[in-house]
C-alpha cells in the first residue's frame, strides 16, 4: 500500500487548515486500524468529519448510505423511504433538491427523520444556501455548481452551522477546463477534486469529504487510489449508474470491495436500478466480506453435485431466512452431503451435513447432533441462536 502523505499538495497555502487536518489524521490514525483483521492492510488513516452524530473517517466504522427517489417536497412519501432505509440498517439518506419546493421542505423533512439528512444539489448554488440551514451535509457536483463566487457561499453558510460538504466528483459531469484537457478519465477525476478542496480550503473549509465516481469500475477505482495518497479528507465509496441489481452487484463489489481490502474508504453507497433496501444489504455484504465489518452472518455452503442428499438451495434459503436477524459475527457451513462436512467445519462456526436421509449438526469442528432429517433444520437453527447468544455473552 503506498504511502500517504496525509495532506493535500494544494493546501501549502493555508497553514491553518494544513495543520489542523494533520492533527487530526495523527489522532485518527493509529485508531484507525483498530478493526482490521490479520490479512488485510490498515484503512488510510483520515481526518474525521461527523455528518449529523455520525463519524465518517478516522477509526469511525465504514457507513452504509442510500438516497430516495421520491420528489423530496413530498414529504410523507420521501419520509416512509427514509423509514426503510432506516430499517435496513442504513447510517445516512440523501436527498435530491431539484426545485425550490424540495429545497423549502428540507427543514421539516429533517425534524422527522430519523437518519442524518444530506441535501444533493446539482446546478442551483442557492437551493443549498436554503439546504444549510436545516441538513446535517451538503453535496455539490463541481461540474455543475457555478463560479467560485458561488462555492464560496455555500462553504460560508456551512461553515456558520458547521456542516460537511461531500465533493462529489462525476466522471460524466466533469469542468469544461478538466475535460478538454484530460477527457473523462481517472486524471480528470483526480484534477477535479484537487482544484475543489484547495478551492474551499482558500475560502476557510475543510469540513470535507471526496467522492470520485464513473459508471465503470476500472475509471472509479483508478480515481480513488490515484487521490488517495494525496490528500487527508474521507472518501465516500461509490460506482455511479451501476444499473440493476445483477450488474451493481458485480460492479460494487468489485470496485468497492476491492478499495476497501485496500484500505481505502469511510463511507459508500451501491447504486442499484430498484429497491432501496438492496443497496443496503449488498453494501453491508461487501463490508463484511472484504474484512472491513465484523458483523452478522457469513454462509458457507457447497456447490450442487451429483452427491448432494438434500434440497440445499432450499435448506439454504431457509437458514438464511431463520438466522438473518443475528448480528454477532459468525460462519455458518451448510452441506448437502458429508464428503465436504468435516474438513469445512473446521473452518465454520457451526455447520449443517445431509446424509441419506439423515444428517449431522458440527459446532467448532466436533459433531454435536446426528438427527433425521426431518429434524434437522430446526434443532440446527435452534444451536446457532444458541451460539450466537453464547459469543455475543463472551464478547
Amino acid at each position: 500500500m503506498p504511502k500517504s502523505n496525509n495532506t493535500s499538495k494544494t493546501s501549502d497555502k493555508n497553514p491553518k487548515t494544513s495543520t489542523a487536518t494533520k492533527e487530526s489524521t495523527k489522532k485518527s490514525a493509529k485508531s484507525a486500524t483498530s478493526t482490521t483483521s490479520a490479512t488485510l492492510p490498515p484503512r488510510y488513516p483520515t481526518k474525521q468529519i461527523f455528518v449529523g452524530k455520525v463519524a465518517i473517517g478516522g477509526d469511525a466504522p465504514i457507513s452504509v448510505q442510500s438516497m430516495t427517489f421520491s420528489k423530496t417536497k413530498d414529504i410523507q412519501a420521501t419520509k416512509e423511504q427514509i423509514d426503510r432505509l432506516a430499517l435496513a440498517g442504513a447510517d445516512i439518506v440523501r436527498v435530491a433538491v431539484h426545485d425550490l419546493k424540495d429545497a423549502n421542505a428540507l427543514k421539516e423533512l429533517k425534524s422527522i427523520s430519523p437518519l442524518p439528512l444530506v441535501a444533493d444539489i446539482h446546478f442551483r448554488y442557492e437551493y443549498a444556501l436554503i439546504a444549510a440551514e436545516s441538513v446535517d451535509c451538503i453535496r455539490i457536483n463541481p461540474g455543475n455548481i457555478g463560479s467560485k463566487e458561488k462555492i464560496q457561499a455555500v462553504a460560508k453558510a456551512c461553515n456558520e452551522r458547521g456542516i460537511p460538504i461531500r465533493i462529489g466528483v462525476n466522471g460524466g459531469s466533469l469542468e469544461k477546463e478538466f475535460d478538454i484537457k484530460y477527457g473523462a478519465t481517472p486524471t480528470g477525476m483526480v484534477q477535479s477534486a484537487l482544484y475543489n478542496i484547495k478551492l474551499l480550503e482558500d475560502f476557510g473549509f475543510d469540513n470535507i469529504k471526496v467522492s470520485l465516481k464513473a459508471s465503470d469500475t476500472e475509471r472509479t477505482m483508478s480515481a480513488y487510489r490515484q487521490l488517495r495518497p494525496l490528500v487527508c479528507y474521507p472518501f465516500h465509496l461509490g460506482v455511479t449508474e451501476a444499473g440493476t441489481m445483477f450488474h451493481s452487484t458485480i460492479k460494487s463489489s468489485m470496485a468497492l470491495g476491492g478499495l476497501l481490502m485496500e484500505g481505502i474508504g469511510d463511507t459508500m453507497r451501491c447504486s442499484i436500478t430498484g429497491e432501496l433496501e438492496n443497496e443496503i444489504a449488498l453494501a453491508r455484504a461487501i463490508l463484511r466480506y472484504s474484512g472491513r465489518q465484523k458483523q452478522g452472518i457469513t454462509i458457507i455452503s457447497c456447490p450442487t453435485c451429483g452427491r448432494i442428499e438434500a434440497n440445499l438451495v432450499e435448506v439454504v434459503r431457509a437458514v438464511e431466512s431463520r438466522i438473518s436477524h443475528i448480528t454477532t459475527p459468525m460462519q455458518v457451513s451448510v452441506m448437502g452431503c458429508a464428503v465436504n462436512a468435516l474438513g469445512e467445519a473446521k473452518h465454520a462456526d457451526i455447520a449443517i451435513a445431509f446424509g441419506n436421509k439423515s444428517g449431522m449438526i458440527i459446532k467448532k469442528g466436533q459433531i454435536l447432533k446426528k438427527l433425521p432429517e426431518a429434524q434437522l433444520l430446526e434443532e440446527f437453527v435452534a444451536e446457532v441462536e444458541n451460539l450466537a447468544q453464547e459469543m455475543q455473552e463472551a464478547q
